[in-house]
C-alpha cells in the first residue's frame, strides 16, 4: 500500500517568502489536522484490508508503513524548523525500538522511539523531542521514548536486561545512518559479544516467570494472546535468543547457518501472522490495544473468522481448539529454537558423543541428560518404539531432546489401530502409569506432542476443548491431567499433614494404573455434549479391550467415569444426617474400593478446576459422606439402625452431662421438644451446648454464639431464639446485609416453637471474619429484624447498593429449579442453580417463605459465579409437596426470584 502523506499537508515544498519562514509551532494546527486526517484515512483503509482477510503479516506491514511515513514526516519538518533557527547541527537519528523496531505494530500497540545523538547538543535534542513526542500525544498516540548517546545506551544495557531487548530491535527510522551504523558496531561488540551466554540465561527464566504469571499452560480459558504460553512473545524471545547467539539481524539468516529448516522458517512467519490477526482483530474490535481473549473477545472472534455452531458444538469453542492447537505449535516451535541457542551444536556432540553417550536400549541414548536417537529410520523400523522413548525417558529421569520430540511429531501417522491393540505398547504404557516416579509429567509430555490423542483417540475428542465457564479455568484435556497430577501429589505425600486420609488412601489402592486412568478419562464424554458421565462410561468397554484390560478392571473403570459426578453432588447437595440416603450411596458403591477411588476421583477432579476452588469446607463434607458410607459398607447389611435405641442413649448421655448444672426434668422437656434428626447429626456434647442455649431462651428473646474454625476457615454462628414464619430468611437477609458469606446451614426447630440454626459463615473471599465490631452490627441488626422493628428487605435494601464498577463479562446460562420427592422420606427438595449475586440466598428463601414452605435443611453451594442451592422444604402441615399444579408453581416462582 502507498501512504501519500505530501496530499494531505500544506504545501511545504516552498520555503522562500512568509508562508516559507513560518515556524513549526505556528504551522502547528495545520500539521495537526493533516496528521489526524492522514491517520483516519489509512488506518480505515487497512482496516478494510483486515475485513476482507488481510494476512495479519500484510495489516502490520502496512501499519508500521504508515505510521513510519508520518513520524518521518513529523521528525524532518521540525528538524528543519530547527536548523532555520541556527541551531548547531550534530548527528541525530530518530530509532524505532522494541515492537515498533520490529515492524511489528498492531492497529493500537505502543510506538517506542528512541532519539540517538552525539553527545553535544543535548538542549537542541530534547527541543526537538519534545515537538515531536508532544505532537504524538496530541494525535492520543501511545508512544514511549527516550533519548540516548552510544554511551548510554551501553550503560543501561549493562544493567537492564528490558533495554537490553528493546535495542536488539533498534530500527533507523530517519536521521544519521552514519551515526546507527555506529549504534549497530557498538551493540554487536560491547553488548552482545560480552554477555551473550547471560542475556541468553536471563531471557529463557524472564520466559519462566511469564508464563508462570500469565498461567503456565497453553490451555487457558481466557489466555493472553501476547503474554500467555504460545503467545506471541514466545516467539519474540525465541528470536532474540537466535539474534544473540549466532550474532544475525533476520530470521531467514537462520538457514544459511544451518539452524533452522525452510519449512521451520516458514512456520515461523505463519505462527506470527495467525496471532497477528487475532490481535488485529483485538485491537480494531476494542477500539484501543487489548490481547485478552475474554470470553466476548472469543465470540467476535470466532464470527469474524467465519466459525459456525455444528451440531452440539458452538463456533466459539471450535475457534478456541484451533487457537489451542496454534499456540501448542508456537510454543513448541520456540522451545525448539531456544533449545538449539542454550546448547552446544549438534555438530559438536557427535564429535564428542561416543565418549559421552550411554546406550540404554532400542536404540535409545542418553547425552547429557536427554534421550536422543541417533538413527531417526529406527521409528520407521519399529513404530512401538513411539511409546517406549516416554517409557525410557521416565524410567531414567530424563528429558526427550528436541530433535526426537520432533521424531515423535513427524511420526505421529503411525499410530494406528495396530499400535493402539500392540501388548507391547500397551505394557509400555502401563509402566509409565504405575511407575513410582509418577506418570502426569509423561501424560503431559505425550499430551503436548500430540501422541496421547493418537494413542487414545477417544481422549482426541477433548483434544484442546473449551468449557466457557468462570468456574473451570483450563480446557477439558489439561483439567484432565492436572487432575492425575493432584493424585500423584497425595502419592507422593505431599499432602501428609493436611490430609492425611486422602494420602493414606491413595496410597492403599490396589491398582493404582487403574486410579489414574479413570482420573485422566473422567471427562472423556464431554466431547459427545451432555450427559459426559453416561457417554463416557460407554466408551470404556471399547478402550479397556484395545488395552488389554481384564473384565474387572474394565467395569471399575467405567464405574469410575460414571460416577464421578455423584459423590460431589450427594457431599454438597444432600443431607448427610439422612441414613436412608447414605445407604442408599453405600449400595452404589458396591465395594470399598470402589468407594475409595471415587473419594480420590472427586478430590482431584475439584481440586483440579482453578485455584480456591477446593475448600476446606468441601473437603469436610466429602470426608463426612466417605466415613459413612464405608462404615455402611464394612457393616454390609444395608439395613438401618434402631433409630429409637441411637435416640434414647443420646439422650442418656446428655442428661449425665447437664445432670449437675440444670435441672432434670428441664433438661428432659428441652430433649423431648427436639427431632429426632437434631438428635442424631451431632455428637452429644453439641447437644448439651445446644440445649444451654434453648433453656436461657426462657430470660432472652435472641441469643447467638460465634465459634472460629481456624483449620476449617469458617465460623459456625448460631442463633437461638423463638420460631416466626420465614425466620430463615429473615437470618439470610442480614447475614447478605452485612457481607457474609453462608457456606451451609442446619435448621432446628423444636415442638416448643425454639429455633436453633447453625450458619458456617466466611468473607467472600474465604476467610474467617474476626471483626468484632463487624459481628456486633450483625447482632444489632438480628435484633432489630427479629423483634420487627426493622423490616429485613429494607435493611438489605439499604446495605447492598448496586457498584459503579464496570463487571467483567462472563458467560451466560439460563436458571433452573429442579424439584426431587424420591431423594428424601420426610421432604421435598429443591435444586436451584443459578449466577451468583449479592443478596440471592435473600431473594430464595424469602420467595420459599412467601410459598408459605418450611426450611427444614438448607445446603449452600457456590463455584466461583454459579450457585448451586438446595433446599429441603415441607408445606405448613409439614408434608411434602405432591400436587403438580402447586410444584409448577414453585418452580415458576423461584425462577422469577433469581432471574
Amino acid at each position: 500500500m502507498e501512504f501519500n502523506i505530501d496530499r494531505y499537508f500544506p504545501d511545504t515544498s516552498q520555503e522562500t517568502g512568509d508562508a516559507g519562514r513560518a515556524s513549526f509551532e505556528e504551522k502547528r494546527p495545520l500539521y495537526l489536522a493533516a496528521s489526524k486526517h492522514f491517520l483516519n484515512h489509512y488506518r480505515e483503509e487497512i482496516k478494510a484490508m483486515h475485513n476482507a482477510g488481510a494476512q495479519g503479516s500484510v495489516v502490520v506491514r502496512n501499519l508500521t508503513a504508515m505510521t513510519d511515513t508520518l513520524v518521518r514526516k513529523l521528525f524532518r519538518s521540525i528538524t528543519r524548523d530547527v536548523a532555520q533557527r541556527g541551531r548547531v547541527r550534530e548527528p541525530l537519528t530518530l530509532t524505532a525500538i522494541g515492537g515498533y523496531g520490529r515492524g511489528e505494530l498492531n492497529p493500537y500497540s505502543d510506538i517506542d522511539l528512541m532519539f540517538l545523538y552525539g553527545g553535544k547538543d543535548q538542549a537542541r535534542v530534547e527541543d526537538i523531542a519534545q515537538k515531536l513526542l508532544y505532537f504524538l500525544w496530541d494525535m492520543r498516540l501511545d508512544v514511549g521514548y527516550s533519548v540516548r548517546t552510544l554511551q548510554d545506551c551501553v550503560e543501561m544495557a549493562a544493567s537492564d536486561l528490558t533495554v537490553r531487548t528493546a535495542l536488539l530491535d533498534a530500527r533507523v527510522l530517519t536521521g544519521s545512518r552514519l551515526l546507527f551504523k555506529e549504534f549497530e558496531k557498538v551493540i554487536l561488540t560491547q553488548i552482545l559479544s560480552k554477555r551473550s551466554d547471560s542475556f541468553i540465561k536471563e531471557k529463557i527464566a524472564e520466559l519462566g516467570k511469564r508464563r508462570e504469571k500469565y498461567g503456565s499452560s497453553v490451555y487457558l480459558l481466557e489466555p493472553n494472546v501476547k503474554e500467555s504460553e504460545g503467545g506471541l512473545r514466545d516467539l519474540h524471545t525465541a528470536l532474540w535468543v537466535a539474534k544473540i547467539k549466532y550474532k544475525i539481524s533476520d530470521i531467514r539468516e537462520l538457514i544459511v547457518k544451518g539452524v533452522m529448516t525452510e519449512e521451520e522458517v516458514s512456520a515461523y512467519g505463519e505462527a506470527l501472522s495467525y496471532l497477528w490477526r487475532i490481535r488485529n482483530e483485538l485491537h480494531f474490535h476494542a477500539g484501543r490495544k487489548n490481547d485478552q481473549l475474554t470470553f466476548d473477545a472469543q465470540i467476535n472472534l470466532a464470527g469474524f473468522f467465519g466459525y459456525k455452531d455444528v451440531g452440539k458444538s458452538l463456533a466459539v469453542e471450535e475457534f478456541m481448539r484451533d487457537y489451542y492447537l496454534h499456540a501448542t505449535r508456537v510454543e513448541h516451535l520456540s522451545s525448539s529454537l531456544i533449545t538449539k541457542c542454550s546448547h552446544r551444536e549438534e555438530r559438536a556432540l557427535k564429535i564428542i558423543g561416543y565418549f559421552v553417550r550411554r546406550h540404554v536400549g532400542e536404540g535409545f541414548y542418553i547425552i547429557k541428560g536427554e534421550l536422543v536417537i541417533p538413527d531417526e529410520s529406527a521409528i520407521h523400523k519399529e513404530p512401538t518404539r513411539l511409546m517406549k522413548i516416554f517409557e525410557y525417558a521416565q524410567k531414567h529421569g530424563v528429558a526427550i531432546s528436541v530433535t526426537v520430540k520432533s521424531l515423535i511429531r513427524k511420526n505421529l501417522h503411525l499410530i494406528n489401530d495396530k499400535f493402539r491393540r500392540s501388548k507391547d505398547v500397551n505394557q509400555s504404557f502401563f509402566a509409565i502409569l504405575r511407575s513410582e516416579k509418577g506418570a502426569s509429567e509423561t501424560l503431559q509430555l505425550m499430551h503436548h506432542l500430540e501422541f496421547l490423542n493418537r494413542f487414545i483417540p477417544e481422549f482426541g475428542n477433548i483434544y484442546c476443548k473449551v468449557q466457557h465457564d468462570l468456574y473451570h479455568i483450563y480446557t477439558v484435556d489439561t483439567h484432565s491431567l492436572f487432575a492425575v497430577e493432584e493424585i500423584e501429589k497425595l502419592l507422593r505425600g505431599d499432602h501428609d499433614e493436611d490430609l492425611p486420609l486422602l494420602t493414606r488412601l491413595a496410597r492403599e489402592v490396589d491398582k493404582r494404573e487403574l486410579l489414574i486412568l479413570g482420573v485422566l478419562f473422567h471427562d472423556i464424554g464431554k466431547g459427545e455434549g451432555g450427559g459426559h458421565a453416561d457417554k463416557g462410561a460407554d466408551m470404556i468397554p471399547t478402550i479397556a479391550r484395545r488395552m488389554g484390560l481384564c473384565k474387572e478392571d474394565s467395569e471399575r473403570l467405567e464405574f469410575m467415569v460414571r460416577s464421578h459426578l455423584l459423590m460431589a453432588h450427594i457431599a454438597q447437595r444432600r443431607d448427610l444426617h439422612d441414613d436412608k440416603m447414605i445407604i442408599q450411596f453405600a449400595r452404589q458403591m458396591e465395594k470399598s474400593e470402589n468407594l475409595k477411588m471415587l473419594y480420590l476421583l472427586s478430590y482431584a477432579d475439584i481440586r483440579a478446576v482453578g485455584t480456591d476452588v477446593w475448600t476446606e469446607w468441601k473437603a469436610m463434607l466429602l470426608q463426612e459422606l466417605y466415613e459413612k458410607s464405608f462404615n455402611v459398607l464394612e457393616r454390609g447389611d444395608f439395613r438401618l439402625e434402631a433409630r429409637s435405641e441411637r435416640v434414647k442413649k443420646v439422650k442418656r448421655t446428655v442428661l449425665e452431662l447437664l445432670g449437675d448444672e440444670y435441672p432434670v426434668a428441664a433438661v428432659k422437656e428441652e430433649l423431648k421438644a427436639m427431632t429426632n434428626r437434631h438428635l442424631l447429626s451431632n455428637a452429644p456434647q453439641i447437644i448439651a451446648e445446644h440445649v444451654k442455649l434453648l433453656l436461657a431462651l426462657e430470660h432472652e428473646k435472641i441469643i447467638t454464639h460465634l465459634d472460629h474454625e481456624s483449620d476449617g476457615g469458617y465460623s459456625n454462628f448460631t442463633i437461638c431464639t423463638f420460631d416466626v414464619p420465614g425466620l430463615f430468611s429473615m437470618i439470610t437477609g442480614v447475614m447478605a446485609a452485612n457481607g457474609i458469606n453462608i457456606l451451609g446451614a442446619q435448621i432446628h426447630t423444636s415442638s416448643n416453637g425454639k429455633a436453633l440454626d447453625i450458619l458456617q459463615v466466611n468473607s467472600p473471599q474465604g476467610f474467617i471474619i474476626t471483626d468484632e465490631g463487624r459481628w456486633k452490627r450483625v447482632n444489632e441488626d438480628l435484633q432489630q429484624v427479629l423483634t420487627g422493628k426493622t423490616p429485613v428487605a429494607a435493611l438489605v435494601a439499604k446495605r447492598q447498593r448496586p457498584t459503579l464498577l464496570a463487571e467483567k463479562a462472563k458467560p451466560r446460562f439460563s436458571a433452573r429449579v429442579e424439584i426431587d420427592n424420591e431423594v428424601s422420606s420426610d421432604y421435598t427438595v429443591i435444586d436451584i442453580y443459578t449466577h451468583d449475586k449479592v443478596g440471592i440466598l435473600y431473594q430464595i428463601t424469602s420467595t420459599l417463605t412467601e410459598l408459605g414452605l418450611y426450611i427444614g435443611v438448607s445446603k449452600i453451594s457456590t463455584k466461583v459465579d454459579q450457585v448451586a442451592d438446595v433446599f429441603y422444604v415441607k408445606d405448613i402441615f409439614g408434608h411434602k409437596i405432591t400436587n403438580p399444579e402447586r410444584l409448577e408453581e414453585i418452580r415458576e416462582r423461584l425462577l422469577k426470584a433469581v432471574e
